[in-house]
């Protein structure tokens, strides 16, 4: 959220960073702190939820599985109180991105949470675990193919050393698999057959592109993987790896049991019973897409992914950064023009942020980001770049980025100029709405302040705000030397009067 944060003092918690993942299948947090490089576990929760489960025909939550998800939630949120919110990243995938009234609930989850959650897309998801699995493994650079079936999704990634090059994610999960083939529990040879036939047929896009790009190992994360490995371990048909014998014999296994509610096979968790089948089944079809003939197991996943990302982000490594930075040179981006309207605009919020209670630090990022990359719109044509801006950044792939992240910094570049777009606002977190408007407003100004693309051009003013009131002073004569910019202030002014606010300069 744009509001300040109270860091606490002197708070024993505060060395810890805290990860929270939302998925289909299981909510899990992990806890840790950073030490000398190596990430220690503080602590770990884990609930199988089974969201993905309780989804209706129309995409909305059932009662009991809200309750269930909400419960759960209270329990993580008293774990983290003390650790400051900047050091904690809470992320929704799957079924998060599904809901129909995903905003109504996202405010019951981060109220009994007491965190913002960001969900993120398939893509992201898919970078995220890769570098979970990937991080600090010891091996000379191998190209690695990283498999995560989740509880609605699954990712595919296939990386060379710790950059992923190739990430899919495909709506095949544990959970909604196993409702689609094996909602009455029984499971026969024919039911299997297609089960992992489906999976084959929803991953034949990809298949012909990875089997090209190739891999030296292949590794599974998360519990489906896990949840067969252990099986076959402890059936005597696997050691270290899943071989494809390994899986084969295990879906035999399934077969005979012939229904859901008497899978109980030793190494196999209560909680993964329930979707065991359906799990092995979109695992089987990987193995039989991709031609894989063993798989390494890990387990690390989107959980510690998440954590090494939020370790890089308080250490001024951000991705997101460097994320905007390709996209900038991507699009042509002028980069003095774009660094002088940043400039001017964290000058603008140094002097109004206090007033207007807004996130120094947060806020100045997305003005960062949106000043980086508010002219991209000028590759499709000049008329409107400010809405071929926003249309292009809602659109992106954007590493690191939440669905909540980009719609913040798209915003910015629609209302960077001409009619206050109230609409750009409309599918903001309502947390959001008030200070991204007056982020915009500030935006604005200095993006006027600098149409003359003079570079080097350090402007004299001062701003107050108060409420939806601003006064900006300038140093006496300098708007008379500068008539083009006293017009577009006068311009930009009744613009403002339009929106609600009041703009006064001299």
């Amino acid at each position: 959220m744009a509001g300040k944060r109270a860091k606490p003092a002197g708070n024993p918690a505060a060395g810890e960073v805290a990860a929270v993942d939302l998925g289909s299948n299981s909510f899990h947090m992990l806890v840790a702190r950073d030490s000398g490089g190596q990430l220690q576990i503080v602590d770990r929760l884990r609930d199988a939820v089974r969201l993905a489960a309780g989804l209706d025909a129309n995409r909305i939550l059932t009662a009991e599985s809200e309750s269930r998800a909400l419960d759960c939630l209270k329990r993580f949120g008293q774990r983290l109180r003390g650790i400051p919110s900047e050091r904690v990243r809470v992320v929704g995938t799957n079924t998060m991105r599904r809901l129909a009234d995903g905003g109504r609930f996202m405010r019951a989850a981060e109220k009994a949470l007491g965190h913002e959650i960001e969900v993120i897309s398939g893509v992201e998801e898919a970078r995220l675990v890769y570098n979970g699995v990937t991080h600090g493994l010891g091996r000379p650079k191998p190209r690695r193919l990283v498999v995560d079936i989740g509880g609605g999704s699954t990712e595919l990634i296939i990386g060379q050393g710790a950059d992923p090059r190739l990430m899919e994610s495909m709506a095949l999960g544990c959970v909604t698999h196993t409702q689609r083939y094996f909602a009455d529990g029984v499971i026969t040879r024919a039911q299997m057959q297609e089960a992992r036939l489906a999976a084959r047929v929803e991953l034949e896009f990809v298949e012909r592109q990875y089997r090209a790009a190739g891999w030296d190992v292949a590794i599974g994360a998360s519990g489906t993987v896990r949840g067969v490995w252990r099986v076959a371990r402890g059936q005597g048909w696997a050691e270290e790896k899943i071989t494809r014998e390994a899986v084969n014999r295990t879906v035999e296994l399934v077969i005979r049991t012939g229904n859901v509610a008497k899978i109980d096979f030793p190494g196999l968790r209560e909680d993964r019973r329930p979707v065991f089948a359906g799990g092995l089944a979109v695992l089987a079809g990987v193995f039989d897409s991709l031609g894989i003939d063993a798989m390494e197991t890990s387990e690390h996943a989107l959980r510690e992914g998440l954590i090494y990302d939020l370790l890089g982000r308080l250490a001024d490594n951000d991705v997101r950064s460097r994320s905007v930075d390709a996209m900038a040179t991507r699009y042509g981006v002028d980069h003095e023009q774009a660094r002088e309207v940043e400039r001017s605009a964290l000058k603008l919020l140094d002097q109004a942020h206090d007033a207007w209670q807004l996130d120094r630090e947060v806020s100045a990022r997305l003005l960062r980001w949106a000043a980086l990359l508010h002219e991209i719109g000028l590759v499709i044509a000049h008329e409107g770049s400010h809405r071929h801006g926003e249309y292009m950044l809602r659109n992106a792939e954007l590493f690191g980025f939440s669905q909540t992240d980009q719609r913040l910094v798209a915003a910015l570049v629609r209302l960077q100029r001409g009619k206050f777009a109230q609409g750009a606002l409309e599918d903001l977190p309502e947390s959001w709405k008030q200070p991204i408007a007056r982020l915009a407003v500030l935006f604005r100004l200095a993006i006027v302040l600098h149409r003359s693309r003079a570079p080097g051009l350090r402007i004299p003013f001062e701003l107050g705000a108060s409420g939806k009131q601003l006064k900006l002073a300038f140093r006496s004569g300098w708007l008379d030397r500068h008539p083009l910019t006293r017009e577009d202030l006068e311009l930009e002014a009744g613009y403002l009067t339009a929106a609600g606010y009041k703009l006064r300069f001299s």
